[in-house]
């Protein structure tokens, strides 16, 4: 059964029943007097029913008008109510989206950076959600607007998205505190060969960056472990499963050795990435601000460096930052 009729059309008749006026219910609902006759006529039609009884001094509602009544007042409270209820839910949704700000990060910076800068937003301190994955899956939740802002490495570029340097991340080696290498500020490959290596696994934005120094310097070792994510290398080198290839700032406390090597010298830029033409919401705004803040001096992680270097895309290899997958045929 098709229902030829609408909402204003049940206003219309009731504000007719109500009024005993076609010219008195166009007045109410600010309407011209043919549209309410062009309407009631319409209903008629649909209920294949006469509602009123029309004489030159009254308008008589006929018993199909008495029998419609109670079912259109109902009908029209029904989504009278329908609307108020998905209004609010509008205003909850938007009062919690703008009490919310998502954050998607690599993990390796939310003990160093993010927990410091959100603990610095004293006022008005927001709900923080935070999304942790590698690089280009903080690119894809900022580029679907699934994240207010992200911070990581240099991702792949996304035309959708900009990247903010803010400081200098080197790779280290770190051992356990009783390996032979812990004596060693500086290590050799050589004194590698015989410790098992932990790598970053293939694909990853780390991972990336250490095959590409290792190919520059004509160096190869085989590695004995690969795993995604920073966190399980650090374990893994307490459990004195061998040395691993980290972030520096992924490094914190005194239960592991730190060494250098100059022979593969790996430097990843840490910044914030926005959606280009974002407008920051006031909390989004005053994190991202306290994030500048946090980092602001740090240059190379752990070293004594007061600058952050600028950094642009062209200090990164081309296919590092996504040109040759755009230009290949």
């Amino acid at each position: 059964m098709v229902i030829n009729f609408d909402l204003m059309d049940l206003q219309v008749f009731l504000a007719v029943k109500d009024t005993g006026s076609f010219h008195a219910a166009a007045e109410r609902l600010n309407l011209s007097q043919p549209a309410i006759t062009r309407r009631i006529k319409k209903l008629e039609e649909a209920l294949d029913s006469t509602l009123f009884e029309r004489t030159t001094r009254a308008v008589r509602p006929t018993l199909a008008a008495k029998r419609l009544q109670a079912r259109a007042e109902m009908m029209i409270e029904t989504a009278q109510d329908t609307a108020l209820a998905m209004r609010d839910e509008s205003v909850a949704f938007a009062f919690q989206r703008n009490a919310i700000v998502t954050i998607a990060t690599i993990p390796t910076v939310i003990s160093p950076i993010l927990t410091k800068a959100i603990g610095a937003c004293t006022e008005d301190t927001p709900r923080v959600r935070l999304l942790d994955g590698s690089a280009n899956e903080v690119a894809e939740a900022v580029a679907a607007g699934e994240a207010d802002f992200g911070l990581c490495s240099v991702p792949l570029q996304d035309p959708a998205t900009q990247f903010e340097p803010l400081f200098e991340d080197p790779m280290v080696l770190v051992a356990p505190k009783d390996h032979p290498l812990s004596t060693q500020d500086v290590v050799d490959w050589a004194d590698l060969q015989d410790v098992p290596l932990i790598l970053p696994a293939r694909g990853t934005g780390n991972r990336l960056l250490i095959d590409e120094a290792m190919a520059q310097a004509r160096i190869t070792h085989p590695w004995s472990f690969e795993v995604r994510r920073t966190s399980s290398t650090l374990d893994m080198v307490r459990q004195g499963m061998g040395a691993g290839l980290v972030p520096r700032s992924a490094v914190s406390g005194d239960d592991l050795a730190l060494c250098s090597l100059p022979a593969l010298h790996v430097v990843r830029s840490v910044g914030l990435l926005s959606r280009l033409g974002q407008v920051d919401r006031p909390a989004v705004a005053r994190l991202k601000s306290a994030v500048r803040q946090v980092c602001e001096g740090k240059g190379r992680v752990g070293s004594s460096e007061g600058a952050v270097r600028p950094l642009n895309i062209s200090d990164y290899p081309a296919w590092y930052c996504g040109v040759e997958a755009r230009n290949s045929p």
